[in-house]
């Protein structure tokens, strides 16, 4: 107890110190006016556009009128600096670096010599000329048209904008211009798996380095993109650029197609499937995934694109629905259920007895479990009178092998109206294609995972990416302004949030990756619901994120919101007090149940099995008892599917039809926390 009262009281100063050394740091605030481009204000403040894209993620992709910009308080410093020198001395100024620009340009620019820019500049430019810094120039050495020594003809230097006009005026021609610069420059495509760290370890430059010659990846890496690491951009990448741009129409190529996040190859593929299903060619897959030249292996993770959208056809009046109030039972309906008890490996096993097995054996106790609250089900089921028949059977499966095809054949299960399992993904997909013909239902149980396209195959349980759009439709039905504070760590939530919720605010962090509250504040707006997603498993992250945001109720109406499941959020270091002040919001696929239905499982479970039930076991009754109750309709599963959506002790159940066929459970729940430290559902 001590011991956790001192660290307690260690943690508390160390959070005041934290505090105050934020307070002392300054930013200006821009308003955007009229005219303004983040080159234009970075000049302004004399600071690089990295600078402004670093603590403003969103000004990558252009500014608006009347947006606030926060400039870095570096900038406070050297301005004054500047217009103090200004005051100071006439003789010398100073010219902020932009792309394509070398010492022999500016030397031309200002009328002085290259050895003058060097020598006024001589730590600054130790390591050559980069995009960014400001580079004094002095006015002691100026040129006269006696010194001026005229470039050599054979190799012009033509400025950028120059280049332009001229490819204008030769109607697109072909020119073979030479790169102009004063070191060789490097470039480094991105590949797949690629890291800022593993690239800047690479060339043997800092990742903040990397950044400031590739403004574009601050916020993260894409594959595909072409990075400077030294020297410049040439002048003929921006003249075959411009060259292509005027003499054809643009094509669409595979590269510029909107991707899956990620596509986990699976057993038994191989690239000429994996393409087919996709719709492209081998050689394009390799392109975007590079690594595919050393083979195809099970579990990499590939970029591919997204297939062709087919028309999926409105639910119309999809309500929810009681299935119990329109029971038909004159016809008998067959249920199967294919369990992994993997019985065969328990009675082979000579080590272990079934009881020390139970121990360690997780997944057995997964599947016991919800076999017991499947038990329950078929129990209710027979006392409101449902006429079905149970069939359960041996899956005997891993990762990789099932024995549910040779179920099927021996057992003649093609007839049945439904089945519930296997419960690896690989598998049920398998068992799905099998019976696509017959057009049996096939539910996955309990995997998380995308399913492929059969029309047959019924995903119960709402993938990660359904779990996120849930809490984001939740967000915009409220007219809510959504904003991000992603950990730098984080990489995959930006790109997600860049491609899949474009109007996402991004918050800016510090050069050390740390929350400044103004950048959090410029975000927020006082006339709507601010819901500010919190994505960091960092303490320090969350902490001074909830703090920025508890302050900022003050003057506006803020909600904490979280996309996923994070263990951080448990550590006694986070107050739930905070939590609940925020009313943290968050998806999930269950809820606490206290309805006299629910009470009533709960004890009779307890009082069959002698322990309360998991989360398995009420899965396992849900799953089950929903899928009864359908079968039990005077219409096919596929129909009441279409038509109702169901809620079962903690389980909801509203299937889709998927743009590439089959269907999944959008059956979320948005949750927030309680002043009163209870769970409810958001409304």
């Amino acid at each position: 107890m001590k011991r956790r009262i001192l660290f307690s009281l260690l943690f508390t100063v160390l959070s005041v110190s934290v505090t105050t050394a934020t307070r002392q740091e300054k930013y200006i605030k821009h308003t955007v006016a009229k005219g303004d481009t983040v080159n234009i204000i970075a000049q302004k403040y004399n600071v690089t556009p990295y600078d402004i894209f670093k603590l403003n993620p969103d000004s990558q992709n252009g500014i608006e009128q009347d947006t606030v910009l926060l400039i870095p308080p570096s900038s406070i410093g050297t301005t004054t600096t500047v217009q103090k020198q200004a005051v100071i001395s006439s003789k010398k100024t100073t010219h902020l670096v932009q792309p394509k620009e070398t010492l022999f340009s500016l030397s031309r620019q200002y009328n002085v010599s290259v050895d003058a820019i060097k020598n006024a500049n001589a730590e600054l430019l130790k390591d050559g000329l980069k995009i960014g810094q400001n580079v004094v120039i002095p006015a002691e050495d100026v040129l006269t048209q006696d010194t001026y020594q005229k470039p050599p003809v054979e190799k012009p230097v033509v400025k950028p904008a120059e280049v332009v006009k001229t490819v204008a005026k030769e109607d697109v021609k072909a020119l073979d211009a030479k790169p102009v610069s004063t070191s060789k420059t490097i470039y480094h495509i991105v590949e797949a798996k690629e890291t800022k760290f593993g690239i800047s370890k690479k060339y043997g430059i800092s990742i903040e380095n990397l950044e400031k010659l590739n403004p574009q990846i601050v916020s993260g890496l894409q594959v595909g993109t072409k990075l400077l690491i030294s020297g410049e951009r040439t002048v003929s990448e921006e003249i075959s650029s411009v060259s292509k741009s005027k003499s054809e129409p643009a094509k669409e190529t595979v590269s510029s197609k909107k991707y899956l996040q990620e596509y986990v190859v699976r057993p038994q593929e191989t690239l000429y499937s994996i393409s087919k299903d996709f719709g492209i060619s081998e050689e394009e897959l390799i392109s975007l995934n590079p690594e595919l030249k050393k083979g195809l292996k099970l579990g990499m993770i590939l970029r591919v694109p997204m297939k062709e959208k087919i028309e999926v056809k409105p639910v119309i009046n999809k309500t929810q629905s009681n299935l119990s109030n329109s029971i038909k039972s004159n016809e008998k309906k067959q249920l199967v259920m294919l369990l992994p008890f993997n019985i065969s490996k328990i009675e082979s096993d000579t080590v272990n007895s079934p009881q020390a097995r139970l121990k360690k054996d997780k997944f057995l106790n997964m599947t016991l479990d919800f076999y017991s609250g499947a038990l329950m089900a078929i129990d209710s089921a027979k006392a409101i009178g449902l006429n079905v028949d149970v069939s359960i059977f041996d899956s005997q499966e891993t990762k990789n092998s099932s024995t549910a095809a040779s179920v099927i054949q021996q057992n003649n299960l093609t007839k049945a109206d439904a089945i519930i399992g296997p419960f690896y993904q690989t598998n049920v997909e398998k068992v799905a294609e099998m019976l696509e013909g017959f057009n049996t239902p096939v539910i996955s149980p309990l995997s998380k995972d995308s399913g492929k396209g059969y029309k047959n195959l019924y995903q119960s349980m709402p993938t990660a990416e359904q779990m996120k759009s849930s809490i984001f439709n939740f967000m915009r039905s409220k007219n809510g302004n959504i904003v991000a504070i992603v950990d730098a760590k984080k990489g995959s939530v930006v790109n997600y949030l860049k491609d899949q919720q474009k109007d996402v605010k991004i918050v800016g962090l510090s050069e050390k990756g740390t929350l400044i509250s103004d950048s959090l504040l410029v975000k927020l707006d006082k006339n709507k619901m601010n819901y500010v997603i919190v994505a960091s498993e960092r303490t320090g992250m969350i902490l001074s994120s909830t703090t920025s945001m508890v302050n900022a109720q003050r003057n506006y109406q803020v909600q904490m919101v979280v996309l996923e499941q994070n263990e951080t959020l448990d550590f006694e270091e986070i107050p739930l007090a905070k939590l609940t002040k925020l009313n943290m919001l968050y998806p999930s696929i269950s809820k606490s149940n206290e309805t006299p239905e629910a009470i009533y499982f709960e004890n009779n479970y307890k009082k069959i099995n002698k322990i309360v039930p998991n989360q398995y076991a009420v899965r396992g009754f849900d799953l089950t008892f929903d899928t009864l109750l359908r079968l039990s309709q005077d219409k096919s599963f596929e129909e009441t599917v279409k038509g109702s959506a169901t809620e079962q002790i903690e389980s909801k159940f509203d299937y889709s039809l998927n743009q590439n066929g089959g269907y999944s459970n959008k059956g979320v729940y948005i949750l927030q926390y309680e002043a009163d430290l209870s769970i409810t559902e958001a409304k």
